[in-house]
C-alpha cells in the first residue's frame, strides 16, 4: 500500500516504534471522572446511583438498558456529583455519571478477591463475564457474554485471540502481550472452558517477534492452544480477514463469527475475562496509547475507565508541537477529535496527535478511474461504484453492489490520488441504511 492522505498521512506500519519499547505506565486520575452511559453496541446502561451518593471502585453504578447492552462500574471510589449529558468521541451527547475521586481506591466488597474458576460451570462463567460489563475491547463495544453465548456452542471450533493490532502507532496490545502474556493464556483458557470442542488461536503479525516468543513458551504446554503467526499486513486483525487466515473459512455482513464455527476476541478482552473470572475486577481499566509526531512522550498507560483525555495526554508530557490532527483510535479507523476533554471508555484504545494534517491539505478531486481503490480494497468490492452511490444518496444501488460488505477500513481513501473522502461517505451511507432497517 503506497503512502497516501488519510487522516495521519502514514503508511500503515509506521509509528509503532515510538511507543512498542516503553513498558506501560499506570495512571491514577486527578480529577472527576465521568462514565458515559453508551460505551458499547446496543441500548444504553441506566444509572443505579443518585446524585450524593458515595461509591466504591469496583461498584456498578450503571445496570444493562436490555439483553444487547453492559452495566458499568466505578474505577475510582468517591461521590456521585452529577448526572448529566456529556460529549463522546462519536460526537454524540449521552446521559453520564459524574464521579468526584477521593483518592481512596476503596473497593466493594469482594472486588480483588482471587477465585478458582476450575469450579465455576459455564453459566456461572458467563455471568461474571457479563456483570463485570466486558465488551469488545478492539472498537465494536459488542457485549462479549452475548458473543461467548453462541445458539450451539458445540459448533464453536475455533477461539481466536486478535493480536495483529494492525493499526499504525498503536500498541497497547503488544505491550499487554509481553507485560500480561499469563493473563492473557489465563483468559483464553477461561473462555475454552465454555466449549468443549474448540481450540485456541493466539493470532500475532510478524513485526511482533518478542510477542510471538513469549506467548509461544507460555502455551508450550497447553494440548488445546497454539499461536498462529500471520501476515503484517492491514487490515489483518480484521474480524473477517483475521477468520480467513487462522482457519481458511470465510464469513459477510449477513453472517456471525460463530457462523464460521470461530469466536473473535480482542487481546484486552481477553485479558478483562481473566480479571473479572479470576480476580473477580470488573472492567474498569483500558490500556491506551498516547503517540504521533506532536506528543512529547508517546507511551501506553493503563487509564481508570472515566479519566479525560486530556489527563491521559498531560502524562504523556502534552503536546510538543500544536497538533493539526487529533484521532481517538488508530489513523486508520480512528475518530478525528477537536476537544480532549472527553472521557476514556471501554472501547478507547488511542489518542494520536500530529502536527500536520496531509488530509485537509490535498483538496478533493474527480474520480481519474486509475483502480487504486479496487486493488486496495480487502473486500475486493469497487469504492468508485459504492461512492458514486453513496452521492445520489441511492441506498437500493449502493447494496446491490455490496456496499453493505464494506468494512469501512479506510484503504481505499489511504490510496486515492485524488483525494477522495471515500470512507467517509460510504460510512455514513451505510449507517443510514442500518438506521432505516431499524425503522422498519
Amino acid at each position: 500500500m503506497k503512502k497516501g492522505t488519510f487522516k495521519g498521512g502514514v503508511h500503515p506500519y509506521e509509528g509503532k516504534e515510538l511507543s512498542m519499547n516503553k513498558p506501560t505506565v499506570q495512571l491514577l486520575p486527578k480529577g472527576d471522572l465521568v462514565y458515559p452511559m453508551s460505551q458499547h453496541i446496543g441500548a444504553p446502561a441506566k444509572p443505579v446511583v443518585a446524585v450524593g451518593d458515595r461509591v466504591l471502585m469496583g461498584q456498578i453504578i450503571a445496570e444493562a438498558g436490555g439483553f444487547v447492552s453492559s452495566p458499568i462500574a466505578a474505577s475510582v471510589s468517591g461521590t456521585v456529583k452529577a448526572i448529566r449529558p456529556t460529549l463522546t468521541v462519536s460526537g454524540a451527547v449521552v446521559d453520564a455519571i459524574v464521579i468526584e475521586n477521593d483518592n481512596q481506591y476503596e473497593r466493594a466488597p469482594g472486588v480483588g478477591e482471587l477465585r478458582d474458576y476450575t469450579k465455576l460451570s459455564k453459566q456461572e462463567i458467563r455471568d461474571i463475564i457479563r456483570d463485570a460489563g466486558i465488551v469488545g475491547m478492539g472498537g465494536a463495544g459488542f457485549p462479549t457474554f452475548i458473543k461467548l453465548t453462541p445458539k450451539n456452542e458445540d459448533a464453536i471450533e475455533y477461539i481466536i485471540v486478535n493480536g495483529s493490532e494492525c493499526e499504525p502507532y498503536l500498541t497497547s496490545d503488544y505491550r499487554m502481550m509481553l507485560e500480561e502474556g499469563e493473563k492473557l493464556v489465563d483468559g483464553l483458557k477461561i473462555i475454552l472452558r465454555l466449549f468443549d470442542k474448540a481450540r485456541g488461536i493466539i493470532a500475532i503479525e510478524d513485526n511482533k517477534p518478542l510477542a510471538i516468543e513469549k506467548i509461544s513458551a507460555l502455551v508450550a504446554n497447553e494440548d488445546r492452544i497454539e499461536v498462529k503467526t500471520v501476515r503484517t499486513k492491514y487490515p489483518e486483525g480484521s474480524e473477517r480477514q483475521l477468520i480467513y487466515a487462522c482457519t481458511g473459512r470465510k464469513i459477510n455482513s449477513s453472517m456471525l463469527p460463530a457462523d464460521a464455527g470461530t469466536v473473535v476476541n480482542n487481546v484486552d478482552t481477553v485479558i478483562s475475562i481473566h480479571m473479572a473470572v479470576a480476580e473477580s475486577t470488573p472492567l474498569i481499566r483500558r490500556i491506551v496509547t498516547v503517540s504521533g509526531d506532536a506528543v512529547m512522550n508517546p507511551q501506553n498507560f493503563s487509564v481508570k475507565t472515566g479519566t479525560h483525555y486530556s489527563e491521559v495526554l498531560e502524562a504523556a508530557g502534552g503536546f510538543k508541537t500544536k497538533p493539526k490532527k487529533l484521532i481517538s483510535g488508530g489513523t486508520m479507523m480512528g475518530l478525528s477529535l477537536f476537544d480532549v476533554e472527553i472521557p476514556v471508555t471501554k472501547t478507547s484504545s488511542a489518542l494520536l496527535a500530529f502536527a500536520e494534517d496531509p488530509a485537509d491539505a490535498v483538496p478533493e478531486g474527480p474520480c481519474i478511474r486509475c483502480g487504486r481503490c479496487v486493488e486496495a480494497c480487502p473486500e475486493n468490492l469497487i469504492p468508485q461504484m459504492l461512492m458514486h452511490a453513496a452521492e445520489k444518496f441511492d441506498d437500493a444501488s449502493f447494496e446491490a453492489v455490496s456496499g453493505m460488505e464494506c468494512m469501512e477500513c479506510g484503504s481505499c481513501t489511504f490510496v486515492c490520488p485524488a483525494g477522495r473522502r471515500l470512507t467517509q461517505a460510504l460510512k455514513q451511507t451505510r449507517r443510514s441504511i442500518l438506521d432505516n432497517r431499524k425503522k422498519k
